[in-house]
């Protein structure tokens, strides 16, 4: 799954000042135990308390989610080459479809946010098939995983502590269903934006991604709070193609995200 492109500061900040990485990284199962032990004082100072701290301590290290991060390879293909294996034309098809059957919530989406039914269907679509598949890793062991590893611990660490802070808080379960990177839900988000952008969509009174009108509420906060413009065009040149990089960064994705959205819009 892609990675959501976001500034380190800026999303520590969103986690209560989440710390700098000083546990000591590792690239493989060896170290992970003892790094286990150091970081939960980060945690704490951070402020997860006891159920995040007592889940940190019953995470195992993945290594199918270090498989997964050292073999993305869809991002290094051309354009057509990308829409293809990712089946841009069913996506719009689908999204269509879907636009036409509930019009009124992606109007009310729009109404609220500012960012287009196509560009919220677009990513749901590219991201799990409208829902078909949210993954089938263990969100806690990969996002620890992940901040363990030495390839990217600073970027990861804030997505920790914000699993914590969700277990803690009720909004995720230590037993959490999602990607390989530790993506939730519907749209995929990194547990610190989601527990950073997370809405309420449905009205029930908590935060779901795994809800479909939560996950599209939160996507829209998340791009509209990064900077998206209501009314404005997100075509390349544009400011909002600018911010469809904060969901991700790579170029194919973008221009995927802004093309199949105008067509769905079209």
């Amino acid at each position: 799954m892609p990675f959501r492109t976001l500034a380190l500061s800026a999303l520590a900040a969103l986690c209560l000042s989440a710390p700098a990485p000083a546990a000591s990284c590792g690239n493989s199962a060896a170290g992970f135990d003892a790094w286990k032990r150091d970081f939960a004082s980060e945690a704490a100072r951070a402020g997860v308390g006891q159920r995040g701290l007592a889940a940190l301590g019953g995470t195992q290290y993945s290594q199918a989610t270090i498989n997964a991060d050292r073999g993305q390879k869809s991002f290094k293909l051309s354009y057509p080459e990308f829409c293809q294996k990712r089946g841009c034309d069913v996506i719009v098809s689908q999204g269509r479809s879907r636009k036409a059957r509930n019009p009124g919530f992606y109007a009310a989406l729009e109404q609220g946010y500012g960012v287009p039914a196509g560009v919220l269907i677009a990513i749901h679509g590219m991201e799990t098939g409208f829902g078909g598949f949210m993954g089938n890793a263990n969100v806690l062991n990969a996002t620890a995983t992940l901040a363990y590893d030495c390839r990217r611990p600073g970027f990861f660490t804030p997505h920790l502590i914000g699993a914590l802070k969700m277990i803690d808080r009720g909004m995720m379960s230590p037993a959490a269903i999602g990607a390989m990177h530790g993506e939730l839900g519907h749209t995929q988000f990194l547990p610190g934006n989601a527990l950073a952008y997370g809405r309420d969509g449905n009205g029930d009174g908590r935060i779901d991604l795994n809800d479909m009108a939560d996950a599209l509420a939160s996507t829209a906060n998340y791009l509209r709070q990064k900077g998206w413009r209501p009314g404005q065009p997100y075509q390349p040149g544009s400011h909002n193609f600018e911010v469809l990089k904060e969901w991700n960064a790579a170029s194919v994705y973008q221009r995927a995200l802004a093309e199949m959205g105008a067509r769905i819009d079209g």
